[in-house]
């Protein structure tokens, strides 16, 4: 698995200074994600919708470290509106329902466009292979 940086392309990152997802020994952490699609937000509304697309963002980024969806072992879920929680919690299970990574969810009062109605973080973790050293 490659060490470093990983950058999605997206506006923000140089701007304000952060990689889309960062591997740091077995372990890849995923920065927060919205559906924003070359910088226009997606599928405005629809919470479930919203969701699927800022995983299939984040996992662009798992799988550019080297490794899977089955990987994921913990998600955190950002939600700005209460009634949405069901939706946006079934988005999760279609994607991870046979991975079953640790999982928090928590309202928010608001994201940083207020089209956006969900924020994913993904956080991956591979062991290291017996043998390797890591070297």
């Amino acid at each position: 698995m490659p060490e470093g940086r990983i950058s999605s392309g997206g506006p923000w990152e140089d701007r304000y200074g952060y990689a889309r997802a960062v591997v740091a020994g077995p372990h890849v952490l995923v920065s927060g994600c919205t559906a924003t699609v070359g910088g226009e937000v997606q599928h405005v509304g629809d919470a479930y919708q919203q969701t699927l697309t800022a995983f299939s963002i984040a996992l662009d980024a798992v799988e550019k470290a080297g490794i899977t969806r089955a990987d994921v072992v913990r998600t955190r879920l950002y939600v700005v509106n209460a009634d949405d929680f069901d939706a946006v919690g079934k988005a999760h299970g279609e994607v991870f329902g046979d991975v079953r990574p640790a999982c928090t969810s928590v309202q928010v009062a608001g994201l940083v466009d207020e089209r956006m109605l969900v924020e994913v973080e993904v956080e991956a973790y591979r062991p290291v292979e017996r043998g390797d050293c890591g070297g």
